[in-house]
């Protein structure tokens, strides 16, 4: 009970329950030198899938959905077939869930921050490798999803762990880029530039808070898969320098982003 309390006063003092004075990113202030081909692409795919699925009746809309989409349960039947029989089982599902989204705020939420981080992402690691990369942390994410919650039969969907794993990459390559954000006071609209290492790395943080939150049960669940979040990122930020190009591809360096290219 004491840690029960202990957590939710964190939460509260975070401010991660209160959305009412939620942070909205505009933009970030790196420019892409090559237009982001894959990252539109990306979202274009992303959009046409919601459009197929509110296009169809509720009843079919949610057979569509557990149908197709990636069930923590089913992965748990499927490695007693074996792992690498549970792995193969799995691909199809999370590929589905990644361009799969439960509602328009879901889907224009998540397509916003792909679009503000994913360019500069796309931009330093190549076109195709942006796609590897992408869906590689999908995987991840919703295998760390299923290990917090392996006997869940709720369908995961949503490309929130795949873009995770973009802010991830973010977060490591553009410390020092700034994001102009929307801080909404009453009807004041406040805008700021934040450094992208305290903008994602609270947003890590409030992940972590709420995933913590969710282990001690229900009560403190709003079904948001948060450890797909906190995996995705985790993800990105340690696997994108196998992916990055050369660094003698690039002779001239923004202000913001030459810390990642002097030290990594």
């Amino acid at each position: 009970m004491f840690l029960k309390w202990v957590f939710n006063n964190v939460a509260s003092i975070l401010n991660l329950k209160r959305r009412k004075k939620s942070l909205i990113p505009l933009r970030d202030t790196i420019p892409s030198r090559e237009k982001p081909f894959m990252t539109w692409f990306l979202i274009v795919v992303n959009i046409l899938v919601f459009l197929y699925q509110v296009s169809l009746p509720p009843e079919a809309a949610s057979e569509f959905v557990l149908k197709y989409a990636f069930v923590p349960d089913s992965f748990s039947h499927a490695l007693s077939h074996g792992l690498i029989v549970a792995i193969v089982y799995s691909i199809f599902p999370i590929m589905c869930s990644m361009f799969m989204h439960g509602s328009w705020m879901h889907l224009i939420s998540n397509m916003w921050s792909l679009w503000l981080f994913g360019d500069n992402v796309e931009d330093r690691v190549d076109h195709f490798r942006f796609l590897i990369f992408y869906l590689l942390s999908g995987f991840f994410a919703a295998y760390t999803h299923w290990f917090f919650n392996a006997d869940s039969n709720v369908p995961i969907v949503g490309a929130s762990g795949a873009i995770s794993g973009v802010m991830g990459a973010y977060f490591l390559m553009f410390p020092l880029s700034r994001i102009v954000t929307l801080i909404p006071i009453g009807f004041i609209p406040l805008f700021i530039e934040i450094p992208a290492v305290f903008y994602l790395g609270l947003w890590f943080l409030s992940q972590v808070s709420s995933g913590i939150l969710e282990l001690f049960g229900p009560v403190f669940g709003s079904g948001i898969a948060w450890w797909a979040h906190i995996g995705g990122f985790i993800f990105g930020a340690l696997t994108v320098n196998f992916f990055k190009k050369k660094y003698r591809r690039y002779h001239n360096f923004f202000d913001d982003e030459i810390f990642y290219y002097r030290y990594y």
